[in-house]
């Protein structure tokens, strides 16, 4: 198959619209479903990412993407029994196995923004992230392969109209890429930058200069969920696992901001208090995450309040404090920050260590270095100059 005509392209209006190829055949099947333009864009970003992830970890990734920007990116790594609580998967009946666990992360870790996302795995989709897959609300999965068990379930999801698409793990795109813009054809060379270099982290210019094993891989899943990500972007990762991701905005401190603020709702789900909220039978999933997540903010009283709490709470909860949260917050540690081009000041280093970051990789390269250097000091932060910028547009 050439081409495959869609529905429409970014919006109704946007007619006729297909994919198609100008030489060889589609490196896709659509198992299920009638994925549209968006559809496909998140799809094969998002498959371009759990591959390198895989290739550069040996495990297992998964991400889960809305908008062209992933909402979460992990590694299969084991979860704890409170990541399973937190993530919701601890009722599940089957084991988790390794591509399980990685979605299960990468959905988690930004629960709100994963609302409605499109799904990648790096590894052939099984029984138990089938299971996982079929009770979110989501648009799609792509993946290299799916058992017979996992396709029985995908495929009657959402009355058999959940877009599954299967791709050619194989498929190697040609070196030149191009797009148009106003009837203009822009070209460049594909960024094939390998993010994996040991190279990349010998340029300290911090005093501390100790990266530990964990820290360059969770720098590492950084960089490579940042070279798919909407630029400016900044990413936290915790223990395999995005944990925050700030992306397209204008200014880099507002980046840092914004995914240090999901970090923070990220560690402040493990609350005791969060953990712990008697929510009324059969909520629905959205419901709860929304109750969560206005919980923990400064609106908490938008669902404490008396006739508001009892839509969600079998009995009226207590505050978190904002004492309570900046102590909570305090305790994370270990953190790992990624950043697609330079840190122009020292405010982002300020504003990553408020959300336990402890290793840094960046491009460097601004003419406030020494003051950057300087705040990472400050707190015994280790930082990399990478040399590499990740812009993607």
């Amino acid at each position: 198959m050439k081409e495959l005509a869609l529905k429409y392209g970014c919006n109704p209006n946007q007619k006729p619209s297909r994919i198609y190829m100008t030489e060889g055949e589609l490196p896709i099947e659509v198992l299920s479903g009638r994925p549209g333009y968006i559809n496909f864009l998140d799809a094969l970003n998002s498959w371009q990412l759990v591959k390198e992830l895989k290739e550069a970890t040996g495990l297992p990734a998964a991400a889960s993407f809305k908008h062209v920007s992933p909402a979460g990116a992990a590694v299969g790594l084991p979860l704890s029994d409170t990541l399973k609580k937190i993530y919701f998967v601890d009722d599940i009946k089957v084991p988790l196995t390794p591509i399980a666990n990685a979605y299960a992360r990468a959905r988690g870790a930004d629960r709100m923004s994963s609302y409605g996302d499109f799904i990648a795995l790096s590894d052939t989709c099984d029984e138990a992230t089938a299971l996982l897959i079929k009770r979110e609300v989501s648009d799609g999965v792509i993946a290299p392969g799916y058992t017979a068990e996992a396709l029985e379930i995908l495929r009657a999801k959402r009355n058999g109209t959940y877009n599954v698409i299967q791709i050619d793990p194989n498929y190697v795109p040609a070196p030149i890429e191009t797009k148009q813009v106003f009837g203009i054809t822009f070209e460049q060379g594909r960024n094939e930058i390998k993010l994996n270099d040991p190279a990349l982290f010998e340029n300290i210019p911090t005093q501390n200069k100790t990266f530990t094993e964990e820290a360059r891989r969770d720098l590492m899943i950084a960089l490579i969920t940042l070279k798919y990500t909407q630029s400016n972007s900044v990413c936290y990762v915790k223990d395999g696992q995005a944990i925050g991701i700030g992306a397209g905005q204008q200014s880099r401190i507002h980046c840092t901001r914004l995914a240090g603020n999901k970090a923070d709702i990220w560690w402040l789900r493990q609350h005791p208090k969060v953990m712990n909220l008697p929510f009324v039978e059969k909520i629905r999933r959205a419901d709860r995450d929304n109750t969560i997540d206005i919980y923990i903010s400064e609106d908490y009283m938008d669902v404490l309040a008396d006739g508001e709490w009892q839509k969600f709470f079998t009995e009226k909860p207590e505050p978190l404090t904002m004492e309570e949260k900046k102590a909570w917050i305090a305790q994370n540690t270990n953190v790992a920050l990624g950043s697609d081009a330079f840190f122009p000041f020292g405010d982002n280093i300020e504003r990553a260590h408020k959300s336990g970051v402890q290793y840094v990789a960046q491009a460097g390269g601004s003419v406030r270095d020494d003051h950057v250097i300087e705040t990472c000091d400050k707190y015994g932060i280790a930082m990399a100059f990478t040399g590499v910028r990740l812009f993607h547009h």
